[in-house]
């Protein structure tokens, strides 16, 4: 009886079988001769593939996609060829690889699995790995037809995310099939752009910038440190500058008053630290700025916040009446014995006070220290930050493009983190029910979110960043790095982003950089980005569905940063130098 009911059952099982394998819908049905190896090893995602048909290894290449036989009727499992290594006579063992190479082998990293049906579905891929390919198991190439109809696959929008999609470009694969991002996953989870001058970086970034541009509520800010983000134009585009020497407080101008600053930023502009009265400096500063804040809320009748003000809190006080008090204890005389000494503080703030009016009286810090009347106002960070932070209206000003250009270098990093800082400051101590999410760009990043610091102002903005970095997402700050030189960013700051987009990199530093910053399966893949075309990314992390090669749309603006080609600048029969007009702009600090 009992084997009966067995056989009953192993009868259904085979007929049940046979009915899914005839009635398959399934993309990946090959012939005996399109084998291309067995599974010769696994090792988590990693699968080493004995190649049985030398034929076969003639077309394949990096990044091309292997379909490998699952113990799971109706699954494929899907890897990314990352290694190829032909029969070799080397005795040592290549690189990682301690197989004998006495035969053909190709490294493949397992990226997830494919579904001949799944959910009540048709050709289905997760990027999931419910199985490991068992030794000896069947592996084929997709290519031809059937990668066609599997990247159809990949590139349809996901049910539900119609919404969420961003179009980054197409597959280089298959240039027919879109590459989508998750928008959602981009942003929460931060995102580093990089590439070599000239690799199309900046038109990869003006690509997102459009599409979120097009979004009802879109909310995101571009540092464009040398102004080659002037060409997005548009309703859904605010184009905002620092402050110039002879700029005045007008709409599309930014001020950003001194007494934004926390108190360690404005040491770092103000203080020499080797100075041996640096630490009475810094005290009789502190006190001074509290004594200042303190009397403006007075006078604006808000006497009442006084007990819960800080060194830091975004009060305004006049520099002028600080200074005045600074220099006070610095020529004080008090009562001796017989006749008046010298006060405790007597020529110890000289230093320091010099410091301060020489920024003060510097043009090119017009921005900070203009003596304009509505900068010493109550209300002026709410103006600011409505400039800064308020999303779109009905798709109309939603990306705001910032113009760093005419800031002075050596504070160029504290000015971009005191903006960072002020919007994730406000963001924090919004109410969860009215915060809004908003991204930010950070283009040239090694030079604000440095490696290596040198100076206390680089010290000032790391702190900012790497907080932003830890913390943005609970916030609802996103993060995006984008830099030629992933090797001068800050490693913190980097590890912390989940999606990364590299463009060819040429410098060996900076590919080892992006090579550890991918998750260990796809170290590998990195060898590719010295060999990337214009134009080309490597597309890899949560917001990806295929970790892939990827040929990036190009914008509709195109940004002010294409390579000027010498060689046909030189053959032209005419020229138009204005050599008279760019001296004047640099004696004037302003190019209008």
């Amino acid at each position: 009886m009992g084997g009966n009911i067995r056989g009953s059952i192993l009868a259904l099982g085979q007929l049940y079988e046979d009915l899914v394998r005839r009635d398959s819908v399934g993309i990946f049905e090959f012939a005996p001769d399109e084998l291309l190896g067995t599974v010769e090893s696994v090792d988590t995602a990693t699968v080493i593939v004995k190649i049985e048909n030398e034929d076969k290894l003639r077309g394949l290449q990096v990044n091309h996609l292997i379909s490998i036989q699952s113990s799971k009727i109706g699954q494929h499992l899907i890897g990314l060829v990352s290694k190829i290594i032909r029969k070799s006579v080397y005795s040592e063992p290549i690189n990682d690889l301690s197989l004998d190479t006495s035969f053909n082998i190709v490294k493949v990293i397992l990226i997830g699995t494919h579904f001949d049906r799944n959910a009540g579905k048709e050709n289905v891929f997760r990027r999931s790995l419910s199985t490991i390919p068992t030794i000896n198991a069947e592996c084929y190439l997709i290519h031809g037809d059937r990668l066609k109809r599997f990247m159809q696959t990949v590139s349809s929008v996901p049910e539900g995310e119609d919404a969420v999609s961003l179009k980054i470009g197409n597959y280089s694969i298959d240039e027919d099939a879109t590459a989508w991002l998750n928008g959602n996953k981009l942003f929460q989870r931060h995102a580093v752009i990089v590439g070599s001058t000239g690799s199309g970086k900046s038109w990869c970034v003006a690509t997102i910038l459009e599409q979120i541009a097009a979004l009802k509520s879109a909310d995101a800010i571009l540092f464009d440190i040398h102004g080659e983000y002037a060409t997005l134009q548009g309703e859904p585009f605010t184009h905002l500058k620092v402050a110039g020497p002879n700029d005045a407080i007008e709409e599309g101008v930014l001020f950003l008053p001194y007494w934004l600053l926390t108190y360690e930023e404005m040491l770092s502009l103000m203080l020499d630290r080797s100075d041996n009265n640096a630490p009475n400096q810094a005290m009789m500063f502190s006190s001074a700025v509290i004594q200042g804040k303190k009397q403006f809320l007075k006078d604006e009748g808000k006497a009442e916040m006084e007990a819960n003000i800080t060194l830091d809190s975004p009060i305004p006080y006049n520099l002028d009446t600080l200074l005045a008090s600074l220099k006070s204890k610095d020529e004080e005389m008090v009562p001796g014995a017989k006749t008046e000494k010298q006060g405790p503080y007597f020529g110890k703030l000289t230093r320091f006070i010099q410091r301060l009016e020489s920024k003060q009286k510097d043009k090119r810090l017009n921005f900070m220290f203009a003596s304009e009347e509505n900068l010493l106002n109550y209300d002026y960070m709410s103006e600011l930050c409505c400039k800064l932070m308020r999303p779109s209206v009905k798709g109309k000003k939603g990306v705001k493009i910032i113009d760093f250009s005419e800031v002075p270098s050596d504070i160029l990093p504290l000015i971009v983190s005191l903006i960072a800082r002020v919007i994730f400051s406000v963001q924090q101590w919004t109410m969860v029910e009215h915060r809004h999410p908003i991204a930010l760009f950070c283009d040239e990043a090694h030079l604000y979110i440095p490696a290596n610091t040198e100076k206390s102002v680089d010290d000032t903005s790391l702190v900012t960043f790497e907080r932003i970095s830890k913390e943005g997402r609970k916030y609802g700050v996103g993060l995006v790095v984008i830099s030629q030189r992933p090797s001068e960013v800050n490693r913190t700051v980097l590890s912390q982003s989940n999606n990364f987009i590299a463009m060819r990199l040429t410098n060996a530093d900076d590919q080892s950089v992006v090579k550890r910053l991918l998750p260990d399966s796809l170290g590998d893949y990195a060898e590719m980005l010295p060999i990337l075309d214009v134009g080309e990314a490597l597309v890899v992390g949560d917001a990806s569905l295929l970790p892939s090669r990827i040929r990036i749309t190009p914008p509709n603006m195109k940004p002010r940063s294409a390579t000027i080609d010498f060689w046909d600048e030189w053959s032209k029969d005419s020229t138009m130098v204005d050599i008279s007009s760019a001296i004047e702009a640099l004696r004037k600090q302003s190019k209008l």
